[in-house]
């Protein structure tokens, strides 16, 4: 309990770390957003109305301390302001109908890639100088050196523009009413097979190097020995007795790419048309939309620090020895 007590203030403290510094940066850049956003707009307000956007932005020149605690009080309470480029919807209403997409998206990615990439690195180390050890590292490392975005150009243009046989943007068929049936389903399957196949093939060769040479490592231990001593079958020592024991650092290091996974997922998006944070937050910096910005920034670094906080919990539950720390 301790050991989570630990964690959980130091996320806590990292999320007002990056709160403060949202409220800081648009302040402390030369001039102010506002004005920024006008002259590259080429919009001509009167002075009233570039107050109003001033004060709606909360860089209206007031003491910085008593509007740092109201920003507090509107970010604990869900209120980011109101979007410039989609103005007078709320920041929060935009956030809210691009996230689950972008979930959507990441959590496939990372459940098949952190399945797929231990699964291999089992079956590598297992059968260690063997055909899968000696081609799939090599291969997947190779692959997973390419940039998000440069991956995803080339799946959109072998797949979708050559061969034609995949989707080429949005998370659906255009047309196509959003619902809770079979039809839908499948047509938001079917977009995002390429998106997720490429942050896959990305990540892949990470997971399954981190798992093999865990393995191997494993693999050398006494009670591995002692298992086999014993006659049991190797599938139940793989299993139950090396890849359970070895699978502990791929908790740990599942928390720190969910970040990654976030970012690959912003990239892709853009190159797929994909309705989510990342591809918002290109037309929010296009637009200079800092409210938007911002609420998307808070919105990402709030989704990290949660899904890190719940790997700890599994990692508790998993590895008996941290609940005594």
């Amino acid at each position: 309990m301790s050991f989570l007590l630990r964690r959980l203030g130091f996320y806590l403290l990292a999320f007002w770390a990056s709160i403060t510094l949202n409220f800081l940066l648009p302040r402390l850049m030369p001039g102010d957003p506002v004005t920024r956003m006008l002259s590259r707009s080429q919009q001509r307000l009167e002075p009233q109305q570039v107050e109003s956007l001033r004060t709606l932005m909360g860089v209206d020149g007031g003491p910085i301390i008593p509007e740092y605690f109201g920003y507090l009080g509107r970010i604990l309470t869900g209120d980011f302001g109101m979007s410039i480029s989609r103005f007078p919807t709320p920041v929060s209403e935009v956030i809210a109908s691009q996230l689950p997409w972008t979930l959507l998206l990441g959590l496939t990615a990372l459940i098949f890639a952190v399945i797929l990439g231990n699964l291999l690195g089992i079956l590598a180390a297992w059968r260690r100088g063997g055909f899968l050890d000696s081609v799939a590292p090599p291969l997947l490392v190779f692959i997973g050196s390419f940039p998000y975005f440069w991956l995803a150009m080339g799946a959109l243009y072998i797949f979708g523009i050559n061969m034609g046989i995949a989707p080429m943007r949005h998370a659906f068929s255009v047309g196509l009413v959003p619902g809770f049936n079979l039809e839908f389903i499948l047509d938001v399957a079917a977009h995002l097979v390429l998106p997720a196949l490429t942050i896959v093939l990305i990540s892949l060769g990470g997971w399954m190097l981190g798992m093999r040479n865990t393995m191997i490592a494993t693999n050398s231990e006494d009670y591995i020995l002692m298992a086999e001593a014993k006659g049991l079958r190797p599938q139940r020592i793989m299993l139950n007795y090396a890849a359970r024991n070895a699978m502990l650092p791929s908790v740990t290091s599942m928390g720190m790419s969910i970040g990654f996974i976030v970012g690959g997922a912003l990239l892709t998006e853009v190159v797929f048309a994909y309705p989510g944070v990342g591809y918002q937050l290109l037309g929010a910096v296009q637009g200079l939309d800092y409210p938007l910005m911002q609420g998307m920034f808070l919105t990402i670094t709030a989704a990290v620090l949660i899904a890190n906080f719940l790997v700890d919990l599994v990692y508790v539950r998993l590895d008996p020895r941290v609940r005594k720390g």
